[in-house]
């Protein structure tokens, strides 16, 4: 298993790297476009529709993302989508994990197909802007939510229960502590202020999104990067239950050792279209 992993996660770099540090956004964009389209392939098989309507799913997605693409999208702010976006995360998020895994299957299935999509194509919408607007602005995104996973892992197994009598959401993810949401958020802080002095001293062309929150106030720096961690559980957490609720381990095996595409991408959904909003809001 660990050496599948260690593959497939060569592999992928092999693939990103280059496309992410590519002076056109085209290769990112065909590069996230595949992962999305996946990712929406999963996302017809864990709502239990086939896979003829699976398929589908997956080609909707590339049909969204082509289409914004040839509209000329790109060259709008996309500041109320993003905003909206972010509202339905937050607030269908905290709807979804009041009622838990039984809750899922009441959600009309329409709503549950449109639903993923439109996540995955506004996410798909905000990579991509992110990269134009500079790889150093995308990485500082993208990197918040690895350092949130990574230092969630290593406080939760250090320190779970130690502080609080109950875990995150026993029925959701039986392995997540509030102590692991509290070490994310402490590392994403530290990350943060960590970007904005290398920012600084590099004299950065593209500021980060920590120094874009940190230039209109610390504070907001700070709730904001927090604020960008929780939502990055939510995801994951979202995505766990509607797992539990199909009866899956993985959204899928397209990525030997990792699951699929959604098991890796299911923290960027909110994350990326929040962190949008709050940079150019």
């Amino acid at each position: 298993m660990l050496r599948q992993r260690i593959i497939t996660a060569v592999v992928l770099l092999a693939i990103l790297l280059p496309v992410l540090f590519y002076p056109s956004p085209a290769p990112f964009a065909c590069v996230m476009l595949a992962l999305v389209a996946a990712g929406g392939w999963e996302w017809g098989r864990l709502n239990d529709v086939g896979s003829g309507l699976s398929l589908l799913l997956g080609l909707g997605t590339i049909v969204l993302c082509v289409l914004s693409w040839w509209l000329g999208l790109f060259g709008d702010s996309l500041l109320p989508l993003w905003i909206i976006a972010s509202a339905a995360w937050v607030l269908g998020g905290a709807a979804l994990l009041r009622v838990e895994v039984q809750g899922w299957p009441r959600v009309p299935k329409a709503l549950r197909l449109a639903g993923g999509l439109l996540a995955l194509w506004v996410a798909w919408l905000a990579a991509v802007k992110a990269h134009m607007v500079g790889v150093n602005f995308l990485l500082s995104i993208l990197v918040l939510v690895w350092v949130a996973d990574v230092f969630a892992y290593f406080a939760g197994r250090a320190f779970g229960l130690k502080f609080t009598r109950n875990k995150l959401a026993p029925a959701i993810s039986p392995g997540k502590s509030w102590e692991g949401v509290w070490g994310g958020m402490a590392g994403v802080v530290v990350l943060a202020l960590g970007w904005v002095w290398s920012d600084a001293a590099a004299q950065a062309h593209v500021a980060s999104l920590y120094t874009r929150l940190a230039a209109r106030g610390w504070w907001l720096m700070l709730i904001g990067v927090i604020f960008l961690a929780a939502m990055s559980v939510v995801g994951d957490l979202v995505e766990s239950l509607i797992k539990r609720s199909a009866g899956a381990k993985d959204s899928s095996g397209l990525l030997p050792g990792h699951g699929g595409v959604l098991d890796r991408v299911d923290a960027l959904l909110p994350t990326l279209p929040i962190a949008m909003m709050l940079a150019f809001l």
